[in-house]
């Protein structure tokens, strides 16, 4: 899921910054933007991350800003210097005519310039505090968001759950119907056939028949069974989202188990009412899923 955090830290050399934002994935994806000078600290930065969060594309900025130089903190690289010097001398035995390096040329050499170093334990120290700090604001931030995702799948929850108490009552009457409907056609068929032929068929054979037909093609087309599933999987994925905790995987298995049953609902469909359940069941399961895939 989404979520975003920043901090900075203050100390006499500079400004630390750590920013952490992270859009939905299905898996762990960890990107790092560092400083060079930092990116040795990126395995503990790493390791932070991982123990707080199991899923998203998330993006780490890990950024120091030294501070202007102050009276003291800055001196010449002497020997650095010296061996320009000594460069410059061999370069105008060669090169009579070449001008030599300026004040400020030489100033803006890299190294010749020395800034007060920064000591790597107070650095690794100053780090590990703020990653502390902008993680829990990380894992704030995406704890609002499942509230709000918790909200939104209770919701659908509960429509589905009105939908099957909707058309559970019509299962027994679609199989009467159908069945007096069968028996009917049926006995005009038979009857029509045994006029028209030498058939010995009797009429309580052809009634037998019939019922038998007409049984069998009811079992077909009962689904008391798959309501009664997909309310028991409803029931399961409400104590799953109260229950909390790394629930994504497990989320996801019901939604497989909440699509099959709805599929099996629109095969045996054999009313309208039956059918438009299906589709409805399936576009809130389907939009269910989207926001499970990126739920821890």
């Amino acid at each position: 899921m989404t979520g975003y955090a920043v901090a900075t830290s203050e100390s006499a050399a500079g400004t630390l910054t750590i920013e952490i934002k992270s859009v939905n994935s299905r898996f762990l994806d960890l990107q790092f933007r560092i400083n060079d000078d930092l990116r040795a600290l990126e395995p503990d930065l790493r390791a932070a991350i991982m123990a707080a969060i199991t899923r998203g594309k998330v993006e780490i900025r890990l950024s120091f800003g030294r501070k202007a130089a102050t009276t003291g903190s800055t001196a010449l690289n002497m020997a650095l210097l010296g061996e320009l010097q000594r460069l410059q001398l061999e370069v105008g035995k060669h090169f009579v005519n070449a001008p030599a390096m300026t004040v400020a040329e030489l100033l803006r050499w890299p190294g010749v310039i020395e800034e007060a170093q920064i000591g790597q334990e107070s650095l690794q120290a100053d780090v590990a505090a703020l990653t502390a700090r902008t993680v829990a604001a990380f894992v704030t931030s995406r704890q609002r968001e499942g509230a709000a995702l918790e909200a939104m799948l209770t919701a659908r929850i509960d429509a589905m759950e009105a939908i099957v108490k909707r058309i559970t009552p019509l299962i027994p009457q679609v199989v009467a119907a159908f069945q007096q409907k069968a028996v009917e056609r049926m006995q005009d068929a038979l009857g029509l056939a045994c006029q028209g032929s030498n058939s010995s068929l009797s009429r309580q054979d052809a009634l037998e028949r019939i019922r038998q037909e007409v049984i069998l093609y009811g079992i077909r087309i009962d689904v008391a069974e798959e309501l009664g599933r997909l309310s028991a999987h409803l029931t399961e994925t409400r104590h799953i989202l109260k229950k909390g905790g790394q629930v994504g995987k497990r989320l996801d298995f019901m939604m497989q188990e909440l699509n099959r049953e709805a599929n099996t609902l629109g095969a045996k469909a054999s009313v309208k009412e039956l059918a438009d359940a299906s589709m409805e069941l399936k576009l809130l399961i389907e939009q269910m899923r989207e926001q499970v895939q990126n739920l821890e």
